[in-house]
């Protein structure tokens, strides 16, 4: 669907800009989640290089900028354009979301500043967390170039890959099923296996406006 718009953007001064806005605010999203998994799982200390909150505010900003564009511009415009406007504007919502789970993380890490360790279910919290990243860094590649052939192998990722495995987690920890973890290691476990679930959501998302019209966007094609 949004391929069959791309052109449409790059026509339009307005759509244009919002268009590249998006792109910006997944490349700041991108360096929030690999700061925040940083800090989480590979410091004993929550300090990073960025300032995560001021990185946020900027995603924020970049939102209503891009719904302010849009609503412009189809306030001038025809009614063929709304179909291409709903979609964009459904699409920064995704990637404003991607945003504030990875504050999450990062809130997690101060919250927890030693190095978040998975004990027994380590294994499956790290494979969770490289393939919800590498999803993420494919997801902003596909959408950039509105790769549908991209996209659509990347489509069924969430479900197989990332949803399933995190709510696992989750449930074996409410269970007490991980027993070599304290309260508090094993609450953040929970949490930063539901937060890397979110994001991948999201993503998923992403790349569904590439292969999807707009009332399908989130699911399969």
């Amino acid at each position: 669907m949004f391929k069959q718009i791309f052109e449409i953007f790059k026509s339009d001064s307005l759509f244009e800009q919002a268009l590249s806005e998006c792109h910006e605010m997944l490349d700041i999203d991108l360096t929030m989640f690999s700061a925040s998994i940083n800090s989480l799982r590979k410091s004993d200390s929550s300090k990073i290089d960025i300032d995560i909150f001021a990185m946020d505010k900027k995603i924020n900003e970049f939102e209503r900028d891009v719904r302010r564009k849009v609503m412009t511009h189809l306030a001038v415009g025809g009614k063929e354009d709304i179909g291409s406007g709903l979609v964009l504007v459904s699409v920064v919502i995704d990637i404003e979301r991607i945003g504030d789970y990875t504050k999450n993380i990062y809130d997690l890490a101060v919250n927890h500043p030693k190095k978040l360790k998975g004990g027994s279910a380590e294994k499956r919290l790290a494979e969770i967390e490289e393939i919800s990243f590498k999803l993420f860094e494919d997801t902003i590649e596909a959408f950039k170039n509105q790769d549908i052939e991209k996209a659509r192998g990347l489509m069924g990722f969430y479900k197989e890959k990332i949803s399933s495995q995190s709510d696992a987690i989750t449930h074996d920890v409410i269970l007490g099923n991980i027993d070599d973890l304290d309260i508090g290691s094993a609450s953040a476990v929970a949490l930063y296996a539901r937060y890397l679930k979110r994001i991948a959501a999201h993503s998923r998302n992403l790349i569904s406006s590439v292969v999807n019209p707009f009332e399908k966007i989130g699911y399969p094609e």
